[in-house]
């Protein structure tokens, strides 16, 4: 090789080597900084974030409601201590579940919350227009907080204190919503003896093909 062709050889590698270069720099201007997973800073006293609110996210994802249930339909409960009995849907609460009354009078069913999951609508209505259900939300069937506060040896071994009353305006309430309720069922022939009656499967008995 003549010193001509030596010259070309080592400027080619020359005009490479600046090329790659320039490629490297560009390469690192243009690449995005990486977080790193610990933060480099740590506040002295701890920050108190806002958990998400449980009224929020249920308003968000209300329950839908059946469309074979309305209100005045009549509901067989399928689970619970009222398995079998019937009873009167009044309206959806804020939690989803279902205001329902047997009435307490007829079937032994009282005001109740019940999930539409463990309940069968009939065919059968009632003419609910004149029940007056705006008192009875959620926060009213909600049970006072227990006091959990530490016990003394003589406390522990106490005689277990008598049973609280129920406050008068709970019982009052639900003896006018039960009338109320009862009298709708009584305007309609032979469907307080229906209500009044338990729900049951015999052997051979297809609920599938059942219309209730």
């Amino acid at each position: 090789m003549d010193a001509n062709g030596a010259r070309s050889m080592i400027r080619r590698r020359n005009v490479d080597e600046i090329r790659l270069d320039e490629l490297i720099s560009s390469l690192h201007k243009g690449a995005k900084k990486v977080k790193s997973g610990t933060p480099s800073f740590y506040p002295a006293d701890d920050i108190k974030k806002p958990l998400k609110s449980q009224a929020k996210s249920q308003a968000k994802n209300q329950t839908k409601l059946r469309k074979s249930i309305t209100p005045g339909t009549v509901l067989i409960v399928l689970a619970g201590h009222f398995k079998g009995k019937k009873c009167v849907f009044l309206k959806q609460l804020d939690s989803g579940l279902l205001l329902v009354c047997g009435p307490y009078g007829i079937n032994g069913v009282p005001v109740k919350r019940l999930n539409q999951r463990y309940a069968i609508a009939t065919s059968t209505k009632v003419d609910v227009s004149k029940v007056d259900c705006k008192a009875f939300d959620d926060k009213y069937f909600k049970k006072p907080a227990k006091d959990r506060s530490a016990k003394s040896e003589d406390g522990f071994f106490a005689a277990p204190t008598a049973r609280k009353e129920l406050p008068a305006e709970y019982v009052a309430a639900n003896k006018a919503l039960d009338a109320s309720v009862g009298a709708a069922i009584g305007a309609v022939p032979h469907l307080k003896e229906y209500m009044s009656s338990l729900f049951s499967l015999k052997s051979g008995d297809k609920p599938h093909e059942m219309v209730f």
